[in-house]
């Protein structure tokens, strides 16, 4: 699609100012709203400013903080030294219905946080805009007007699945506003009647031919496709049958969902045109490219950000050059969640967990799986090969830091030494550091990719894994679906005969492991209401290394403590500016708010 500049279009408009539309205004010269459907350049543009408002996600918060430190994923190193961290303000219980700490930072030239509530609703209007004159709107050719029409279907699904999993049920709203509407008339559907009109949105560019299944060439890279469509309708209609918006286990819900995704993996794994990346260290190092046949066939939808970052930006070690802050620092419970792949103690395989749990509140005393290989004395040995793609520990070698490799030490008096001074944000604070995303080989000042995979094949499996179990029990499709996922990455099958609920937690940690990072941790311990299991408090690894021997001794502690795991942080409030304005999102405001 042509990227051509608008002029109008770009104004973040919500419910609240949608009364007045500035494109109906025509001032002496400017363009007539009524003209704009009238060239086909403009149309395009148009459609071009729908797309404009999906927001930043992956390092693209306050001060480039990853959303995996509001988790027990990770303790970002900013808690503690600046106020205006997302982390430190969320955890600290800074949601409200006037302030919501998560609100993306566009970096150099974009200086203003974006608000997600705004965003997508501006999304939603200008999609809608655009879905009310396509079909007399000026374009190329008949064929152009379909693809169109089902991408901006696409995209609409799009916002209000981002809209509905953080605030909960939204009207249902098809059409632009006229100036004088009557906002009272707006009413709160179910979270279900949101799913449907979603899915239908969905169903309908998925029968549509001139909506390509995914892009291939370069020009149209961030053009919603198909693929696109099943993903979001497989992500819909998994949120829509968990606990969160499924209290009574209606398990026709998940049946649905499993079908869902099941529909994807068909149109898209099936087929042959989705594949899991044979390499899952090297995945997230690169962006995707677009061709008839790519090396990439796992991503279905990333973010279209040319911009680069900077190796410290994100995160680096304090040996590496140019580095002023660690930022996301995994968890000691991140680490736990990982199993073991190798037995170092006995040979040979194993598959099996490390941890199954903490004997205590405060997560310092592991429960030991004696039968994994699991060695205390060697924490490290002999984990799942995503363990080391994600995250840089005590031992673990560095490339080049000044031409180098680099081994890192985070014990005591090490180079890269744990500290748990708030006011240092250079050293890791739980022992850790961030491995995914980083190219080792890259120096600090060097430029690396900061594209954010939003929707990658490896869900629609572990979507489909979780959905058949709940709906059907451990079937062999199921056990089939996860498999997969740990195929990819050489770790044995699941266990043969897991019943219902262990095979749950076994599909559970499965995602953690594999989407450490992604963001799926945040909303998957929402929808699946274990928020007040997960949040109260995170650990880390403190080493002290005998100076004589060289013997370690692994010391847990707590790293931080939380105050945001309530059940009213489930669901977002509505903000009260929509409150004073739309009476029934005043009666119906979120529980807690």
């Amino acid at each position: 699609m042509k990227k051509i500049i608008y002029i109008i279009f770009a104004a973040t408009l919500v419910l609240a100012s949608c009364k007045k539309n500035a494109l109906d205004q025509t001032p002496d010269g400017k363009i007539r709203f009524e003209d704009i459907f009238k060239d086909q350049d403009r149309t395009e543009a148009y459609l071009n400013s729908a797309y404009s408002h999906i927001p930043d996600y992956f390092w693209k918060y306050s001060f480039f903080a990853f959303l995996a430190g509001l988790t027990d994923e990770a303790k970002d190193s900013d808690v503690g030294n600046n106020a205006g961290n997302i982390a430190n303000n969320w955890n600290s219980g800074g949601l409200s219905i006037l302030t919501n700490p998560i609100h993306s930072y566009g970096g150099q030239g974009k200086p203003n946080a974006i608000n997600r509530y705004n965003t997508y609703w501006a999304g939603i209007r200008d999609c809608n805009v655009f879905l009310a004159n396509i079909d007399s709107a000026a374009v190329r050719n008949e064929n152009s007007r379909k693809r169109f029409k089902a991408e901006a279907k696409v995209l609409r699904s799009f916002y209000y699945l981002e809209l509905i999993k953080q605030f909960g049920p939204m009207p249902i709203v098809t059409k632009p506003f006229e100036s004088n509407f009557d906002y009272s008339t707006l009413k709160r559907p179910t979270f279900q009647e949101c799913v449907d009109f979603i899915v239908t949105n969905c169903n309908e560019a998925i029968a549509e031919d001139q909506l390509p299944l995914r892009i291939t060439l370069e020009l149209e890279r961030g053009r919603f496709t198909q693929a696109i469509a099943y993903a979001i309708k497989s992500r819909s209609l998994l949120y829509n049958a968990s606990p969160l918006w499924n209290p009574g286990n209606n398990n026709e819900k998940w049946v649905a969902s499993a079908a869902a995704s099941k529909q994807a993996l068909t149109a898209l794994a099936l087929s042959n045109e989705f594949v899991l990346n044979p390499n899952y260290n090297d995945y997230f190092l690169n962006k995707s490219d677009l061709a008839p046949n790519p090396a990439d066939k796992e991503t279905i939808f990333e973010i279209n950000d040319d911009g680069n970052v900077t190796f410290s930006v994100i995160n680096s070690i304090p040996s590496k050059p140019g580095m002023f802050k660690a930022g996301s620092c995994p968890s000691q419970e991140l680490v736990d969640s990982y199993d073991m792949q190798k037995n170092p103690i006995a040979g040979g395989v194993t598959g099996e967990p490390a941890i199954l749990g903490y004997s205590d509140s405060d997560h310092l005393q592991p429960i030991i799986n004696t039968e994994s290989g699991y060695n205390p004395e060697k924490p490290y040995d002999g984990r799942d090969q995503r363990f080391y793609a994600t995250v840089w520990y005590n031992g673990a070698k560095y490339d080049n830091v000044n031409g180098n490799i680099h081994t890192i030490r985070t014990y005591v008096g090490g180079t890269d030494q744990l500290t748990k001074n708030p006011q240092i944000r250079t050293n890791t604070k739980t022992g850790y550091y961030l491995r995914k995303f980083i190219d080792p080989k890259l120096q600090s000042n060097q430029p690396h990719n900061s594209r954010f995979k939003i929707f990658r094949l490896a869900e629609m499996y572990l979507n489909y894994a979780e959905a058949e179990n709940e709906a059907n029990g451990p079937t062999a499709e199921a056990y089939a679906a996860v498999n997969m996922i740990r195929k990819r990455v050489q770790m044995p099958n699941l266990p043969a005969g897991l019943d219902q609920t262990k095979f749950r937690e076994r599909v559970r940690k499965e995602r953690r492991v594999e989407f450490a990072i992604e963001e799926h941790r945040f909303w998957d311990v929402r929808r699946w209401k274990i928020l007040n299991q997960t949040d109260k408090l995170v650990t880390g690894m403190e080493i002290i290394r005998n100076r004589t021997t060289g013997a370690l001794t692994y010391n847990r502690f707590v790293a931080e403590r939380r105050n945001a795991w309530a059940d009213k942080y489930l669901i977002f409030p509505i903000p009260l500016n929509d409150m004073s304005i739309i009476p029934d999102f005043n009666l119906n405001q979120n529980p807690g708010w």
